[in-house]
């Protein structure tokens, strides 16, 4: 049972008490403007602050309830730190005269006031230029989806100042925050040693920045495989969550097609870590819409209402879909039950929706709502 922290009327109240029941001749009660009440009311302050400090002090000596510094000081000892931000980066394409080129550094600017730098020269035939760019900020701020309009900062001879994202190499990702991280603190105290089980896999693939959820298929892929599926739900939000880039396996690897993107850069990290037998490919889940018919609301079929249903099921999606999973009608009646609607009715599905094999995803599709 946690111990019953006094509030500060309570601490207050009890040192007035203790004045009055101190055993002064004649005093039965305490002005309220006096010095002896003064210094009461002061006493009762300090004491709460200490309850306080004592009460931090507590949280900070646990893995669970740590926060800040001091949860990073209680991942270090089982080697888990906090994932930071990440610049995302791709290629962008300008029409080009000649074999004229974008030197490295050359600064653009991206729709959205974002700012991006050239990381090295960019390769001209056809009449096209490609050059590969590096957000200048980190973070999902930095993030733009293909066919963002790019713009050079100053002007390049031979080069048409404006072109086009074509690829996202990596995405931007924000600095871990405090609940994801001691999600993954946690697991590392409850786990019984890393030796490639499939729980390993996915605390490897969960460590990398941006990556908020992973599965993983043994023999996925045939005998000696690992198949491990990400997403990366924050930053990737405009592409739903699902990674920028190819499946495959992580650089070096002979044995397989090697991933690019979002994909490659979890292969490359899971590599160190693997038994020097697996075969890991990192894979992007397919995406298996379900469409929704909602009915029977009412007089609650309203925009408001209808916002709470999306955001009620989308975040239902999140916590329970997986590749080759299930999502039952009960998960869904739970989900928009738990809004306290007057009336509802789930028309369409009318049943457990299940991903179509081991790598299809179920995921939210569009909502149809009526009254």
């Amino acid at each position: 049972m946690a111990y019953p922290r006094p509030t500060l009327s309570q601490l207050r109240q009890q040192a007035l008490q203790d004045v009055i029941s101190g055993g002064i001749p004649g005093v039965t009660a305490v002005l309220r403007f006096s010095v002896i009440y003064v210094l009461s009311m002061v006493l009762a302050g300090l004491s709460w602050l200490h309850y306080g400090y004592i009460d931090w002090v507590a949280k900070q000596s646990v893995p669970w309830t740590a926060t800040g510094a001091y949860l990073a000081a209680w991942g270090a000892l089982k080697g888990v730190y906090r994932k930071g931000a990440t610049a995302a980066s791709g290629t962008a394409t300008f029409t080009a005269t000649g074999t004229d080129v974008i030197p490295a550094g050359t600064q653009f600017a991206l729709q959205g006031g974002l700012l991006a730098t050239a990381s090295a020269d960019s390769v001209t035939a056809d009449g096209i230029t490609a050059v590969n760019w590096t957000a200048s900020s980190t973070g999902t701020a930095g993030n733009v989806t293909l066919g963002t309009i790019v713009t050079l900062s100053s002007p390049v001879p031979g080069i048409q100042t404006t072109g086009t994202v074509t690829d996202i190499t990596v995405s931007g990702a924000d600095i871990e925050d405090d609940t994801d991280f001691r999600t993954r603190v946690m697991e590392a105290y409850q786990a019984q040693g890393q030796d490639g089980k499939a729980n390993d896999y996915v605390g490897w693939a969960e460590a990398v920045a941006g990556v908020t959820r992973a599965w993983v298929v043994g023999n996925g892929a045939g005998a000696g495989t690992v198949v491990v599926y990400i997403m990366l739900d924050e930053a990737n939000a405009a592409n739903g969550g699902f990674p920028n880039g190819t499946n495959g396996a992580a650089t070096g690897d002979a044995r397989y097609t090697t991933a690019t993107g979002d994909q490659l850069t979890v292969a490359n990290a899971i590599q160190p870590s693997q038994p020097v037998t697996a075969l890991v490919i990192v894979c992007a889940p397919i995406a298996q819409p379900t469409d929704f018919v909602i009915t029977d609301l009412g007089t609650g079929n309203t925009t408001a209402n209808q916002k709470l249903i999306t955001e009620a099921l989308t975040d239902m999606f999140v916590r329970l879909s997986a590749p080759g999973g299930t999502i039952n009608p009960n998960n869904w009646e739970e989900a928009i039950g738990a809004i306290g609607l007057d009336s509802f009715e789930v028309q369409s599905p009318t049943g457990p929706v299940t991903g179509a094999n081991a790598g299809t995803m179920p995921t939210l599709g569009t909502i149809s709502f009526a009254a």
